[in-house]
C-alpha cells in the first residue's frame, strides 16, 4: 500500500462520492475505484459501502480516515521540513565568537536581523579563545566564527571583514601615564605589558616607541586582560570598543600617538561550505556590512 491509496481514500471518504473525488483529485473514476477496490483487497476489509449516488464509510473505514490523516498529515510536514531546510529556511548553525565581536556590537545586529528573517533556525553561539576557532571551522565543530583579525587561516577557510576600530592603551588609574590625554609610544618602554588574543596593536606599539614589549601576562579575553590592569599587573593595548562596554574599577583609557594601524573584525567561513542555512546567514552578514561601509 502506498501513500496515494491514502489520499485516495481520504477524498473519497470527504466527498463521499467517487466523481466528486476523482474530479478533486484529478484521475479518472475507473482509476479511483481501482485504487480503493486494492486497499480493500490488501486489507481484506470491506472500506466503503457503495450506492449508485453516494458512499458510506463502513467501521472499519472509518477507523481507517483518522489515521490515514494522519499519515498524509505527517508526510507532508516531513516533505515541508526537508524542503524548508534545503532552502535554508530552518536547521541549525554552531557559531563561534571572541568577546570583542559582542563588545563592538557585531554580533549582535547580525544575530538579531538573522533571527528577525529566519526564525526557524536554531542558532548555538558560545565564546572561544581565538587561536582555536578558525581550527574548529575548518574541522566542522562549528560553522561559523567571529575572530579578530589580522589571523592565519587555512586554505579551506574564507573570512568576510567587518567592522575596523582603533586601539586604545589602558592602564591603572594610578599609573602616572594617566595624567596625559594621548600617550607617546616610546614613554612605554618600561611597562609590563599585558597581552589580548590579538596581538597585532601591542606589537605595533613597540615598533612606534623602538622597543620590544614586555609580555608578562596573556590571559585570554579581553575581560581577563583588564582584570589584571584593573589589579595594576601592566598596561594593554585593546580596540576602541572596549571603553564604552567595559567598566572596571581604576581603569583608564588613553588615545595613543601616532597609532594608526585598526584592529577589524572578521567572519570566518568554510570556502566551499553547500549547507544552505550558513549562506543565508553569510548573505544576510554581507548586507549589512554593506549597509554599514556605504552610510
Amino acid at each position: 500500500m502506498e501513500l496515494r491509496h491514502f489520499r485516495y481514500f481520504v477524498a473519497v471518504a470527504e466527498a463521499g462520492h467517487f466523481t466528486k473525488a476523482a474530479t478533486r483529485l484529478g484521475v479518472a473514476v475507473p482509476t479511483l475505484s481501482r485504487q480503493i477496490k486494492d486497499m480493500e483487497e490488501e486489507l481484506e476489509v470491506l472500506l466503503l459501502e457503495r450506492t449508485q449516488r453516494k458512499v458510506k464509510l463502513t467501521a472499519a473505514g472509518e477507523a481507517l480516515l483518522a489515521n490515514a490523516r494522519q499519515v498524509i498529515q505527517g508526510f507532508d510536514a516531513a516533505q515541508s521540513q526537508a524542503q524548508r531546510a534545503g532552502r535554508g529556511e530552518t536547521g541549525r548553525l554552531e557559531i563561534g565568537y571572541v568577546a570583542s565581536a559582542v563588545f563592538a556590537g557585531v554580533l549582535q545586529r547580525h544575530v538579531s536581523r538573522f533571527r528577525r528573517d529566519w526564525g526557524s533556525v536554531e542558532l548555538h553561539i558560545s565564546e572561544w579563545p581565538m587561536h582555536n576557532l578558525p581550527e574548529h571551522v575548518a574541522e566542522g565543530r562549528i560553522d561559523l566564527a567571529y575572530v579578530r583579525a589580522p589571523v592565519l587561516l587555512p586554505e579551506s577557510l574564507d573570512m568576510i571583514d567587518l567592522d575596523s576600530e582603533s586601539f586604545v592603551l589602558a592602564l591603572h588609574a594610578e599609573n602616572p601615564l594617566s595624567s596625559a590625554s594621548a600617550v607617546d609610544p616610546r614613554r612605554l618602554a618600561s611597562e609590563m605589558f599585558i597581552m589580548p588574543e590579538q596581538s597585532v596593536g601591542t606589537l605595533r606599539v613597540g615598533e612606534l616607541g623602538g622597543f620590544s614589549p614586555l609580555i608578562v601576562r596573556q590571559p585570554g579575553s579581553l575581560v581577563a586582560v583588564l582584570a589584571l590592569v584593573s589589579l595594576g599587573q601592566g598596561v594593554a593595548v585593546v580596540p576602541q570598543s572596549v571603553m564604552s562596554k567595559v567598566c572596571l574599577p581604576d581603569v583608564v583609557f588613553r588615545s595613543i600617538t601616532g597609532l594608526q594601524i585598526r584592529s577589524w573584525l572578521g567572519l570566518v567561513f568554510r570556502r566551499f561550505d553547500r549547507e544552505r542555512v550558513i549562506h543565508r546567514y553569510l548573505e544576510t552578514v554581507r548586507e549589512l556590512s554593506n549597509r554599514s561601509h556605504s552610510a
